[in-house]
């Protein structure tokens, strides 16, 4: 049986997001990783895909003008920053940062996918099926895999995870997968 790398960290991942607790005050450490910032061509259209899609929330939506007295036209630097959440509005947020003002030059992410080097971002979901149906007629989503079930060993070794895991790349070619927990990791 062939084991795909995409299934693989999906299952780690999902595993991992199922024992997220606080950590307790003894063993935390002096930082938080707070949020994920993507440089995007087109915010409506990510907007599509990740609030609409997926069903993440909007938190915050401003345009940024440089310097902050100048008016659109005259500022040397526009963007509009939106930041999204699942379920914390302080860890594991997302960014999404389009600039008008200047226009910046795209990276082509097109098949870069699980190559050495980029990012993936892992979304776990109730309703697979239906969310994977609305992500993946985004325009500009490529599909990497479509929701497919897998079964890991779990952490005590007596049972298995199950997950049904599926691989997109954004309207940006950012690499995400969105799975859905099929049974309880122990």
């Amino acid at each position: 049986m062939k084991i795909r790398i995409p299934a693989l960290l999906a299952a780690w991942l999902a595993a991992w997001a199922a024992f997220a607790d606080t950590v307790p005050e003894d063993q935390r450490v002096p930082l938080d990783f707070r949020r994920t910032t993507l440089v995007v061509a087109d915010i409506e259209r990510s907007l599509e895909f990740y609030r609409d899609a997926l069903g993440m929330a909007v938190i915050y939506d401003n345009l940024i003008v440089t310097p902050p007295e100048a008016s659109r036209e005259d500022a040397d630097l526009v963007r509009r920053l939106v930041f999204l959440r699942a379920n914390d509005d302080y860890i594991g947020v997302l960014g999404l940062l389009q600039y008008f003002k200047p226009v910046r030059e795209t990276v082509d992410l097109t098949g870069s996918a699980f190559k050495q080097g980029t990012a993936v971002m892992l979304f776990n979901v109730e309703d697979l099926p239906a969310v994977f149906d609305r992500a993946s007629t985004v325009e500009g989503v490529v599909i990497i895999d479509e929701p497919t079930p897998m079964s890991f060993p779990s952490y005590d070794g007596e049972a298995s995870i199950e997950v049904m895991v599926s691989t997109l790349q954004d309207p940006d070619g950012f690499t995400v997968e969105v799975n859905e927990l099929l049974s309880e990791i122990r």
